[in-house]
């Protein structure tokens, strides 16, 4: 054993040994308990980052602690490797994509090595390979015959700088998900995947996940996947200009409603910026009109948090509606709040019983007319729709001012109301969803091919299974003006028609990446497979995923369409459940200081800054080295052009994988945001290197291990020694805290308990030469159990300490290491502190041990010297007795 820690060496003996051993391979065994620990693949962008170093390190804990408790741990990794990066590369610097993306993942593959993750690599995928995407087209042209894959023409979602289409999810907020341009709309033919066929299915299930899942994900599912109950209402639109020998121009507004009860209150209809109806008028608009539409479509197309409000804002176009239940005639508004994705782009307003309606009729002083009350008797605030409201009534009541509904319940009048639309021909009952199906398609040549050719005797044909992959060729002309590279490619899209043999073309879109990252953990599971993408007896033995972890910024994306393909799969007959993932986990974002000079305008490396913090490593002063002017500083998501960037591979050289592995968890919870300060990685290699003298110094009898010397002992809970029993105590204190934290998916805590152990540890006075054998057993049994619950953190650092502990060469999982178990009782403090107090206040404390009874507890705390000098005199009204917490006396 060297006399110091050297964390790289020990880092690439046991990465060789790892890889040699086959450490980290797992099977299929149903003798054994299975758990699948997961992380999001990464795209093979060229390097990692701290963001990845974190995401994997917290898997990879988790992984180390359910294989040391006895689990067959199944822990992949592969690629997303299809995407727009390397088209842009193939653009700007005339790379093949092929190429860029193979050296990207040679590249970081052996940046994750270097880390020493646990990954079992023969399962290693990735998405651009034939291999992989030959079941991207299987799963397509299975979705196509059972009618949930269809092409139609589209007004699509356009991102104008990646000149690629969008989802609805790729474009949420008006701005495209990868480049964050304002989206654009376009006329497009595009594949579209039936996701709306499973919209209640997704709403249904989600009780199967919440446990396990974020509620903030959840949250965000179902206000995406949006479901009404209600009815459709249609509006005639009034128009002296309007074209009757037109069939195709639309002549009334349908409305859907959750309140048909509320319909008599209606002050007018508004209707989205992008609704047919004002193109269909459009000649006779206003100018004011046309510029304030454009306006609002420019306002609604950037960014907002989601869950944002934004301040109403519209304008009356000049048209009118007539509604169907009144006769009454009601302007037709824009409005920037009527998305034309939800229901049917158009609202009616009726301020008096909605909170957006209201506060959009006070703005521009529409009348607000009430129609619904709390009771019989309530008053009527506002019947002619002048008088002033200041209250809006949103609950469910009786219809006043609604003609033959009048004095209804808004139940019976929503039930009878609809009846009537339908029998008058002029709506009906409904359920809408804000969810649109999933458009596939995407102008690109990275990307799995669509299976498809275009016969101009049998038209759209799809290709013949043994055919598949269709193989995307080697290259293509990279023009970077929107449309499909493959579509300059003659030799890809010439082909015959799989039915008639006769000359034909194909599909010269690809699909969204999306696709590939929908099931790619299944592939994990059986990735050698050339007949189907999986076994279904292998992966149902492994599936559901037991614990996935990544961003909360793909909870509308991918974990939606993972969601969506597994019921498909389902339904298909490859799997035997229903959701995918039973727990899932989104760790927070890592970011870093960045410094921002004012005088130069511009963001700072951190070596042109002089820099003094205070002991918590809060910055005192910050100031330009050159000039000594003012700096701001800041924290900010990592990037270069900020100078706040942390290469791992740095990391790695300076401070060990260890110790960066370590600070990763421990810095914050995993959920919350990370700031990455060196000098807290710093402090994890003092750490490492504190554990590593206390196992040299108690080493020199190497192989004899803690239970060798627990054979010496006849009564392990008859050892006296005072250090050994609060050494021992501490220890199973710690065991206990850190297998509670495990269980509860909480990583930096553990961190915190191990370092008090180390302490202990150190405050441990006896010297390993005159040790007893119950002295000795009691620091052996600490330093194992230290470094069995390191593993999971420091895996290479607790390999190497574990060889000095045990003189066992085969490693902690091949020798058969348990992760420790804490003894209830030797857990249990022998006394703990009472804090003793007068009306509240804190007088004193008292030890006494962890059973003591109420009333022994009172005479003890009334016993004690000095509360007895506050209590002289006085009258004691009462006591309280909390056990294990507190005494509290109430004198006057």
């Amino acid at each position: 054993m060297d006399e110091k820690y050297f964390a790289l060496k020990i880092e690439q003996k046991w990465q060789r040994r790892w890889a040699e051993n086959r450490t980290f391979e797992a099977d299929a065994d149903e003798a054994k308990e299975k758990f699948y620990a997961l992380e999001m693949l990464p795209y093979p962008s060229g390097r990692l980052h701290m963001g990845h170093v974190r995401n994997y390190s917290i898997g990879d804990a988790l992984a180390w602690y359910k294989r040391l408790q006895g689990f067959n741990v199944l822990h992949p990794i592969g690629w997303d490797s299809f995407g727009q990066p390397a088209e842009q590369a193939a653009i700007k610097k005339g790379v093949n994509p092929r190429e860029w993306t193979e050296d990207n993942i040679n590249q970081m593959r052996a940046q994750l090595q270097k880390l020493g993750f646990s990954y079992d690599w023969r399962r290693e995928i990735a998405a651009h390979r034939p291999e992989y995407y030959k079941h991207d087209q299987w799963f397509f042209l299975k979705m196509l015959e059972r009618g949930l894959a269809y092409k139609k023409m589209t007004q699509v979602n356009w991102c104008p700088k990646d000149l690629t289409t969008l989802s609805n999810e790729q474009a949420s907020g008006g701005v495209c998900w990868r480049c964050g341009t304002a989206v654009e709309k376009k006329d497009l033919a595009q594949w579209f995947l039936r996701i709306t066929a499973y919209a209640e299915e997704l709403l249904t299930a989600m009780s199967e996940i919440e446990a396990g899942w974020a509620e903030r994900v959840l949250t965000m599912q179902k206000h995406w996947i949006g479901k009404s109950e209600g009815a459709f209402i249609e509006f005639k639109v009034q128009s002296s200009k309007f074209k009757v020998q037109d069939s195709e121009s639309p002549r009334s507004i349908k409305v859907f409603t959750t309140r048909i009860d509320t319909t008599y209150g209606a002050n007018a209809i508004v209707v989205a910026a992008e609704h047919p109806i004002i193109e269909a008028h459009k000649a006779e608009l206003s100018k004011e009109v046309l510029t304030k539409i454009e306006a609002i479509k420019i306002e609604k197309a950037k960014p907002t948090e989601y869950g944002e409000e934004v301040e109403k804002d519209g304008i009356d176009t000049g048209l009118t509606a007539i509604n169907p239940f009144s006769g009454e005639e009601l302007p037709v508004w824009i409005g920037n709040y009527v998305m034309l994705e939800y229901g049917s782009g158009a609202v009616m307003s009726v301020p008096a019983h909605d909170e957006r309606d209201f506060e959009f009729a006070k703005k521009f002083g529409l009348p607000i007319r009430e129609v619904v009350v709390r009771s019989s008797d309530s008053k009527v605030q506002s019947e002619d729709g002048k008088s002033p409201i200041e209250t809006v009534f949103t609950d469910y009541g009786v219809l006043v001012n609604s003609g033959e509904w009048s004095g209804k319940s808004s139940e019976d009048a929503k039930r009878e109301m609809a009846d009537f639309a339908k029998a008058e021909e002029f709506g009906e009952s409904a359920v809408t969803y804000r969810l649109r199906d999933w458009g596939i398609s995407r102008q690109r040549f990275w990307g799995a091919p669509i299976p498809i050719v275009y016969c101009e005797k049998c038209g759209a044909v799809p290709e013949k299974y043994e055919n598949l992959p269709i193989e995307l060729p080697e290259t293509a002309p990279f023009t970077g003006i929107g449309e499909s590279p493959l579509a300059k490619v003659p030799e890809f899209y010439e082909t015959t028609c799989p039915n008639c043999n006769e000359p034909a073309k194909r599909e010269t879109d690809t699909m969204d990446t999306f696709v590939d990252s929908s099931w790619y953990y299944f592939r994990y599971t059986d990735p050698k497979n050339e007949n189907a993408p999986f076994a279904s007896e292998i992966a149902n033995y492994w599936l559901p995923v037991d614990q996935y972890i990544g961003g909360v910024d793909h909870a509308v994306m991918h974990l939606l369409y993972t969601r969506f393909w597994t019921k498909v799969m389902r339904d298909i007959g490859l799997v035997n459940f229903d959701e995918p993932v039973k727990n899932l986990l989104t760790q927070g974002m890592v970011v870093g200081e960045s410094f921002y000079s004012e005088s130069k305008a511009s963001y700072i490396a951190p070596d042109e800054v002089e820099i003094k913090r205070d002991a918590k490593g809060k910055v005192t002063k910050a100031v330009l080295r050159s000039d000594e002017s003012p700096i701001r500083v800041a924290i900010e998501k990592m990037s270069k052009s900020k100078y706040n960037g942390v290469d791992p591979d740095d990391m790695i050289a300076i401070y060990g994988a260890d110790a960066a592995r370590i600070f990763s968890l421990f810095a914050a919870p995993a959920q919350n945001e990370l700031v990455w300060l060196e000098t807290g990685i710093e402090g994890a290699v003092r750490f490492l290197q504190r554990v590593y003298r206390f196992v040299c110094k108690w080493s020199q009898e190497s192989g004899v291990r803690s239970q060798d010397l627990e054979s010496k002992i006849e009564d392990l809970s008859a050892i006296t020694s005072d250090e050994a029993r609060k050494l021992r105590r501490k220890t199973h204190q710690t065991i206990k805290r850190v297998t509670e934290n495990f269980e509860n998916y909480q990583f930096n805590t553990p961190v915190a308990a191990l370092m008090e152990l180390s302490n202990a540890l150190g405050d441990f006075k006896i010297e390993p030469e005159t040790a007893t054998d119950a002295e000795k057993f009691a620091v052996r049994e600490a330093l194992e159990s230290l470094v069995l619950m390191l593993a999971p953190y420091a895996p290479h650092f607790a390999e190497e300490m574990w060889e000095v502990l045990t003189g066992s060469e085969k490693g902690i999982l091949q020798s058969g290491a348990a992760f420790p178990v804490a003894d209830e009782n030797l857990a249990k403090a022998d006394e703990i502190e009472i804090p003793i107090q007068i009306n509240g206040k804190l007088r004193s404390r008292i030890l006494t041990a962890p059973e003591t009874a109420k009333a022994e507890l009172e005479a003890l705390a009334l016993a004690d010297a000095k509360i007895k000098e506050y209590t002289s005199g006085k009258q004691i009204v009462k006591v309280v007795v909390v056990p294990n917490r507190l005494v509290n006396i109430v004198v006057k």
